[in-house]
């Protein structure tokens, strides 16, 4: 059976809702919150090299960050329409970043993990200097969750991006592709080729025993990103003894496990429960990039 076409499931609700009105109502109650907001901070030179910060109100010392990449098949999506991701998170009580990145055709896989490395890079020197440092999570849904988890995996990106390896103490997905080859689609192909570098775009391939712990969620009934996604990432860091929660949830598409971060979709899963036992039961992170 062939791998499906990898849109971004939430981006396809939108349209399905009416186009910029369902990023609107998930986005809406949002602007309310108890929380901070520093929007477009530059983390490089080009226009998409940007982020928001949400700092959660009060004076908690030592809070986790954590920081999130939108999907959109690595070819659309604007940090612009997650503001409610950044919201539900401070929520929580997480500094939580959101980075824009560069998308294709502007650029290919060594442009998207460039802007997650120094994108990640920046979010721990300000953990070190605002919160914890010892708490940086990594987060990401669809195409988003797949520069997450290959940046804490495949550890050569932030040395290809000049940047020191930063102490991450675990990684969030959402609907996330890991291990989605063959590409059947020229644009992907192109994206993330030539054929003998394919396998590099794969989490699933750089799992190894000192992976930082992982949280795993997904729709069982998404045709957007099979769910095989994050079974097979969750067996083989099981498989090498690395500490990781699979969330299958049975009737959830591709769009629900980050609709479910909403305030009006936010009955359709317990995902910021997850999170929170997750991020709360994380163990400090410790020097890496021996």
């Amino acid at each position: 059976m062939p791998q499906p076409t990898l849109l971004n499931g939430f981006a396809r609700w939108a349209d399905a809702a009416g186009s910029r009105m369902a990023f609107l109502a998930a986005n809406l109650p949002a602007a309310f919150g108890a929380y901070t907001r520093r929007s477009d901070v530059a983390f490089g030179a080009d226009p998409r090299q940007r982020l928001d910060v949400y700092v959660p109100h009060g004076s908690a010392p030592a809070r986790p960050v954590i920081v999130f990449w939108h999907g959109g098949r690595w070819s659309h999506g604007d940090k612009r329409d997650y503001r409610f991701v950044g919201a539900a998170l401070a929520q929580l009580g997480y500094v939580t970043v959101v980075p824009n990145y560069r998308l294709y055709p502007q650029v290919k896989m060594a442009g998207f993990m460039h802007d997650t490395a120094l994108a990640a890079s920046w979010a721990a020197a300000y953990a070190r200097e605002f919160h914890d440092p010892d708490r940086l999570v990594l987060m990401g849904h669809s195409a988003g969750a797949q520069l997450a988890a290959l940046a804490a995996l495949d550890h050569r990106h932030f040395a290809a991006a000049g940047c020191s390896i930063p102490r991450i103490a675990g990684v969030i997905g959402l609907s996330g592709a890991y291990d989605f080859l063959p590409l059947l689609e020229a644009d992907l192909q192109d994206m993330f080729g030539p054929a003998e570098r394919l396998a590099l775009s794969q989490p699933l391939n750089f799992v190894r025993a000192d992976a930082p712990p992982m949280l795993l969620v997904h729709g069982a009934a998404d045709e957007t990103v099979w769910p095989k996604n994050s079974r097979n990432l969750a067996a083989a860091l099981e498989a090498c003894g690395v500490a990781v929660t699979l969330r299958l949830y049975p009737h959830l598409t591709h769009a629900d496990t980050i609709a479910a971060l909403s305030i009006p979709a936010r009955r359709r899963a317990p995902v910021l429960r997850e999170i929170a036992a997750f991020v709360g039961g994380l163990p400090r992170a410790g020097a890496v990039g021996r």
